[in-house]
């Protein structure tokens, strides 16, 4: 008999150094889960048949998508991975090799902040109960059942594709594989939908409200990226009625904004006007309300009104995020850039917290298997070390690392530089905001033009000084919200000496001095300066001043300087965020189009090409984008050039490239243990395809392809979902 316990089929592991050591770490860790928590834990003590032989071991994994509506049910999943155990060892085994004495299911409550645990015991029977946050054990009620089901779903469903959350050892199975598992999904969000707050919100949003939080966010993803939304509608519907019933008109209007969302998901444009107007009529000042009227107006080629409900909107919630970025978007769609600019600059930002994840001791030893008939398949390749090497200027980019709302803010600052060009950005910018030449002009008038050079530097520093910086924010404050606590900082890097050395070889224009294009924009220190002016004015104000300072105009036709706001330090940075960003972009296009025209192979690793593909999307260059990922998938297998491509060629109806990317795609999530079918982001692109060519063409389609048996029925089982839950063309 070997003395090391046998693994579970199929199942990744991470063996503990000493028994239920992840247990005690779950536990104390509780205490810091802020929304919807971990995923759930899956805990299994194996031990030798014959005692004595080898000491007991422990394994864990996590998963998602288990039934965990009862001890029950979880005691099935957990004798699923008994039976599964590799060899012949097993319970009824005549006592060959090893057997499973017992497991725990661990599966966080995001309602109550409490953990439900399952212990199975054999021989023995099933315990279950709950951990609080100190630590205590209590008795499960009806409640917790249902609390702890809807939240285990909502985990399935928000971090099915999230890109933030990639955790090792995560099995991933389907939450709802029946149309019956549908229904009570959609009954327990009835029910405990008064409670959604409590789950928290997406980053964007400051505050979890009724209609704005993981609750509706979830449903509205499950039933959206399917094309179902006639089932999310319903499910609105009745949950508003209750609201009124319970609490008034008013708040039961709040849910009508997510009836109207679904109702034009579902192309029921009259059925959606109707509900906001009968919904604004009880609550004119909701602003969920107003960005749903803000969204339709702009699919109708509205834009002045569409801005003129989304400014009703920042009065409404002048505190949320997301309002102000509407308005930013409608001002950029209207051909307001410096509006557009500074509301971008009024968005009051918020610290990004990181999803909840585990604490784990470091494991003795890891088990990841992959399934036989996905290495027959040979359609992942191994990565090499060779293949994920980039230049160093391309790993230190800023702009991936940015989240939450600043993210946000940086999308929109790039989808303005993509409409008016690098040059022009940078004249809006010096024309609605203080830049440091004007601050020492200012500061030479104000001083009756006697100030040295020293002087004007010395004043600078002044700007950044305890008691001038105190006036200055008083009187920001004054002006603007204050905005978020914590401002990150970004390191741009600096390292172009090899970059010009290699332009200078290829006969290329310099980085600094050759590019037409793009200009280093002023750095972060200019509000400082702009703040002592600010101070300055105050100061002279106090002292009985002869009235306000000479105002000086831009020669440009700018605002007078009175009239310029001052640039957020976050915003400052999300320039020099942007600027290093076009500044690695402009040298790839020169270099490529450098070798193009010498008939010269332009070569680089895999991982710079996906580094790249990256850029050209945030750039919002598509077809560089396009080209970019191509060329990565040449040089080695990337998960992430697969996924976008497959998204670009869905969205482009390219049915072959599409269902070339969702082969590789889903034989990868395979090997990483994502079984689930829905929801994910294979299955929301082929549900794309499946409403424009219909699910015969593509089963056909799959079928010429002479796929490996397994592989063919794992693309299948895409279009059975589809079938079996009533996806838009499933039946043609």
């Amino acid at each position: 008999m070997s003395t090391e316990a046998p693994w579970i089929v199929n199942v990744p592991e991470f063996v503990e150094l000493d028994i239920g050591e992840s247990l005690t770490s779950r536990t104390e860790t509780l205490s810091s889960f802020r929304e919807l928590g971990p995923p759930d834990l899956c805990h299994i003590v194996k031990t030798p048949s014959r005692p004595g032989t080898a000491r007991d071991s422990a394994s864990y994994h996590y998963v998602s998508g288990v039934d965990a509506s009862s001890s029950a049910s979880i005691a099935i999943y957990l004798n699923s991975l008994i039976q599964s155990l590799d060899g012949p060892s097993g319970w009824f085994s005549g006592g060959s090799g090893w057997k499973v004495r017992g497991g725990s299911y661990c599966c966080f409550n995001a309602f109550s902040r409490v953990d439900l645990r399952v212990e199975v015991k054999i021989p023995g029977g099933v315990e279950a109960y709950v951990v609080d946050l100190r630590g205590e054990r209590h008795e499960p009620t009806p409640e917790i059942w249902l609390e702890t089901y809807l939240s285990a779903h909502l985990r399935a469903i928000l971090y099915s594709d999230d890109p933030n959350y990639r955790l090792a050892g995560y099995r991933k199975l389907d939450p709802m594989p029946k149309p019956e598992d549908e229904e009570r999904f959609l009954q327990a969000c009835e029910e405990l939908f008064p409670k959604g707050w409590q789950l928290g919100s997406d980053p964007e949003i400051q505050v979890a409200t009724l209609v704005s939080n993981h609750l509706a966010s979830g449903i509205l993803k499950y039933f959206g990226d399917s094309g179902r939304m006639a089932r999310a509608a319903n499910l609105f519907e009745k949950i508003a009625e209750a609201e009124r019933r319970k609490h008034g008109e008013k708040v039961g209007s709040e849910v009508d904004s997510l009836t109207a969302r679904a109702y034009l998901g579902m192309n029921e444009e009259v059925l959606a006007i109707r509900t906001l107007n009968r919904a604004l009529t009880a609550s004119p000042q909701s602003w969920p309300l107003l960005h749903v009227q803000v969204d339709f107006l702009r699919s109708k080629g509205r834009g002045d009104w569409a801005t003129t409900l989304a400014r009703q909107a920042v009065e409404c919630a002048p505190s949320e995020f997301v309002t102000w970025a509407k308005l930013t978007e409608c001002l950029i769609e209207a051909g307001e850039h410096e509006a557009a600019l500074l509301t971008l600059n009024s968005c009051p930002m918020f610290t990004y917290n990181e999803r909840d994840l585990h604490r784990m001791p470091t494991p003795a030893r890891t088990h990841l298997p992959v399934k036989k008939w996905i290495i027959d398949a040979n359609v992942i390749d191994d990565e090499s070390s060779r293949d994920n090497e980039a230049d160093i200027t391309l790993l230190r980019l800023p702009a991936p690392s940015l989240r939450g709302t600043f993210a946000r803010a940086y999308e929109l600052l790039t989808r303005l530089c993509h409409q008016i060009g690098w040059d022009e950005l940078l004249k809006k910018r010096s024309s609605v905001f203080v830049m440091e030449e004007e601050y020492r002009m200012q500061k030479a008038v104000s001083e009756g033009g006697g100030a040295s050079s020293d002087a004007d530097d010395d004043a600078s520093v002044r700007g950044v000084a305890p008691s001038t910086a105190a006036d200055s924010d008083q009187q920001q404050q004054q002006q603007h919200p204050p905005l978020s606590p914590s401002i990150p900082t970004i390191k741009i890097s600096t390292d172009s000496d090899h970059e010009r050395e290699q332009l200078r070889a290829a006969g290329l224009p310099g980085i600094n001095g050759g590019e037409p294009g793009i200009e280093k924009p002023q750095q972060a220190h200019e509000n400082a300066a702009a703040s002592a002016v600010a101070a300055e004015e105050r100061e002279r104000e106090k002292e009985g001043g002869e009235g306000k300072p000479e105002t000086h105009v831009s020669a440009k036709g700018g605002l007078s300087f009175n009239d310029k706001k001052l640039c957020e330090r976050w915003l400052d940075n999300l320039m020099l965020v942007l600027y290093e960003d076009l500044r690695v972009l402009t040298i790839y296009k020169a270099e490529r189009s450098h070798f193009r025209a010498q008939q010269m192979q332009y070569r680089k690793t895999g991982t710079e090409w996906e580094i790249l593909g990256d850029l050209c999307v945030r750039l919002h260059n598509k077809e560089d984008a396009k080209e970019a990922y191509q060329r990565c998938l040449d040089a080695k297998f990337s998960a992430k050039a697969y996924s976008r491509l497959l998204e670009i060629f869905a969205g482009e109806g390219d049915t072959q490239r599409a269902l070339a990317m969702a082969i590789r795609l889903a034989a990868y999530h395979h090997r990483w243990y994502t079984e689930m079918v829905y929801p994910g982001a294979v299955a929301s692109n082929l549900f794309k395809l499946v409403r424009t060519e219909g699910a015969a063409k593509l089963n056909n389609t799959l079928l010429s392809l002479n796929l490996p048996p397994q592989l063919l029925k794992t693309l299948q089982a895409y279009l059975e979902w589809a079938e079996t839950f009533r996806v838009e063309g499933a039946e043609y």
